[in-house]
């Protein structure tokens, strides 16, 4: 079987939420096709953005949903030591949560997974993170970025605590942060004095090669 053929695999396992399959495929690059690690964990975002758009035309359920990002998770485990040994050159330490309040993590798990693949090392904090505990976490990894998850909007106004407090810590300017998700717009830069936003995974990627870059 070819590269290219257990990567389409890997993919459509993750999409239907095959736990088993997806696990198996996993292992399979790993031994036959290592140097597609990369281009394997591509193609579960573009899977798990499949996924989440049929969610919203309502054409699967939450538990496919939920099912397709177990897979995915599953799938990281093993590919990811994989993916570091290809990493010589890290570009970046990013530190990722879905903010206070909110409780759901596939958006963030999405682009946790594309910022990886991007060659980034990622400290993926969870969900419903407290503003300070953002900003503990990038000083403790020495993270470069913040990129935060907002799908509830009611919650956005605690982005106002997490710029305070890096401006406590005199580290505003220095840490940059990214927002995303349902619960926030490009309007957030300028309310909140957030430094970037991104509508989607690999729109975050280009924004945060951008914001360690300088550009």
């Amino acid at each position: 079987m070819s590269g290219s053929s257990l990567l389409d695999e890997l993919r459509d396992a993750v999409a239907s939420g095959n736990l088993r399959k997806t696990r198996r495929i996993a292992e399979q690059i790993t031994i036959k096709r290592p140097s597609s690690t990369k281009g394997a964990v591509e193609k579960m975002v573009e899977a798990m953005e499949t996924v989440d758009r049929r969610y919203r035309l309502k054409e699967c359920s939450v538990a496919d949903v939920i099912a397709a990002a177990s897979a995915m998770r599953e799938a990281l485990k093993i590919l990811e030591p994989h993916l570091e040994a290809e990493k010589s050159g890290l570009k970046a330490k990013i530190v990722i949560g879905a903010l206070e309040g909110n409780t759901h993590g596939l958006g963030k798990d999405i682009v946790a997974a594309a910022l990886k693949a991007a060659g980034f090392h990622v400290h993926d904090l969870g969900v419903d993170v407290a503003p300070e505990a953002f900003v503990e976490a990038a000083v403790r990894e020495e993270a470069q970025v913040i990129a935060v998850s907002v799908t509830v909007s009611e919650t956005a106004k605690h982005l106002r605590r997490l710029v305070s407090e890096l401006e406590a810590k005199g580290l505003r300017g220095k840490i940059k942060v990214i927002v995303g998700g349902k619960g926030v717009s490009e309007q957030a830069c300028s309310e909140y004095g957030i430094e970037a936003y991104a509508s989607d995974a690999w729109e975050c990627v280009k924004k945060v090669e951008k914001l360690v870059s300088g550009k």
